[in-house]
């Protein structure tokens, strides 16, 4: 490591996903590292606009439900009775998960 940089160590199990990575990158005219290093980054930015877009909607929606009149929000007695009956499914479903 003299000059600070570390190289990949680029192993495919595969020849043919090989064959067709150095194509791309070939084509993309930069290095398979670049070529896999720039495709990870894209996932990965790709994931956390997709998380922020799910939060982003999350709070919209919390925003609206602490804006809303005080009695829109109370659920009506179905919904408190399937809320338990979920509820108590779920318990069972843990206890007998702990049980095995």
């Amino acid at each position: 490591m003299s000059d600070g940089k570390t190289a990949m160590n680029l192993r495919f199990p595969d020849p043919a996903q090989r064959a067709a990575i150095a194509a791309a990158a070939k084509q993309a005219g930069v290095s398979m590292q670049e070529y896999i290093l720039s495709a990870a980054y894209d996932r990965a930015t790709a994931v956390e606009r997709r998380f922020l877009d799910g939060f982003r909607a999350s709070m919209a929606r919390s925003g609206a439900a602490f804006s809303a009149e005080p009695g829109s929000l109370d659920p009506t007695a179905e919904q408190r009775t399937a809320e338990q009956e979920a509820r108590r499914d779920i318990e069972q479903s843990q206890e007998r998960g702990h049980a095995a």
